[in-house]
């Protein structure tokens, strides 16, 4: 660095002012130009005015494309919808007992679905079963209205003595049972409830990513590229990362009539260059990773 140097955090490259010039590293060139067309135009909306200003914060330009970093911040509030909490409900049912949970599964969620009013608003995104990857666990999905939500229903729910008794059944068929919370990305808003007309609902894929700590803001840069390659090919569900139970979590769920398609749907995603590009950046980011293919329940309101 040149004396008296000042470095400015850029996404994916470092721009250093000194009292002679600007050097740009990788994308921030592109961030710069950016900036520096919205200051000539005097672009509303930005934080502050001016080069040195549009610099700081970022053009709009900039920003859209993932290369400027946002104003510090809580990294969840910064990437994440806001609006709803998830809850990420996953059941291991004891091999013997499956009918059974099925059953009860159907009965629980089915009283969920017709009540959610009476029950703090709760409402069931959707319900799947695991064929490949942790065969015999069956991953549930409610969406709460905010944390005040799932604090009304969990309140309203204990109390409510059809739900806990069917509730007690599913618990007779479980081995283990994890919940997590869960917020959705800002740009990547979950599915509504639809049946994709796919034969039994076809495939559904849920990616887990374990990502490094801190590493959140980069990733939600990389993906908001990275998704738009992908929607050329293939319709996404939704996109959550936790924020209670297991931390520093990413889930992407995507749907496919079935496998094969999955295949193709893929490998069309790498001819895209800024597909490639995401899978690079991202790859960084994670400890850990895997893929479970679900096929959703009978009565799951995505299919």
């Amino acid at each position: 660095m040149l004396p008296s140097a000042r470095p400015l955090g850029v996404a994916r490259g470092v721009i250093y002012i000194s009292s002679i010039r600007t050097y740009t590293t990788h994308a921030s060139a592109r961030a710069v130009h950016g900036s520096a067309v919205a200051a000539k135009e005097g672009e509303d909306g930005e934080a502050g005015k001016g080069f040195i200003s549009s610099l700081i914060y970022g053009s709009s330009a900039a920003k859209a494309e993932g290369l400027v970093a946002p104003p510090p911040g809580q990294h969840s509030k910064l990437v994440g919808r806001g609006k709803y909490v998830h809850e990420k409900i996953t059941h291991a049912v004891i091999p013997s007992q499956t009918e059974a949970y099925r059953s009860a599964a159907e009965n629980y969620f089915s009283i969920i679905r017709e009540r959610g009013g009476r029950l703090g608003g709760v409402k069931l995104t959707g319900s799947w079963e695991a064929i490949i990857g942790a065969v015999g666990t069956f991953t549930h999905i409610l969406e709460h209205e905010g944390h005040k939500g799932y604090d009304e229903h969990r309140l309203v729910a204990a109390r409510d003595p059809v739900l806990q008794a069917a509730l007690q059944e599913i618990l007779k068929t479980l081995d283990t049972r994890q919940h997590q919370l869960m917020s959705e990305f800002s740009f990547w808003p979950s599915s509504p409830p639809r049946d994709s007309g796919f034969p039994d609902g076809g495939v559904f894929e849920m990616r887990t990513y374990q990502l490094q700590p801190g590493k959140l803001l980069e990733w939600e840069y990389a993906w908001r590229k990275g998704l738009e390659a992908r929607k050329r090919f293939v319709q996404p569900v939704g996109a959550f990362f936790s924020q209670v139970g297991q931390l520093h979590e990413v889930h992407h769920i995507w749907q496919y009539p079935d496998m094969d398609t999955r295949k193709s749907t893929r490998e069309k995603a790498w001819t895209v260059g800024s597909w490639s590009e995401t899978v690079q950046e991202t790859v960084k980011l994670t400890t850990s990773m895997k893929s479970t293919i679900l096929v959703p329940c009978a009565w799951s309101p995505l299919r």
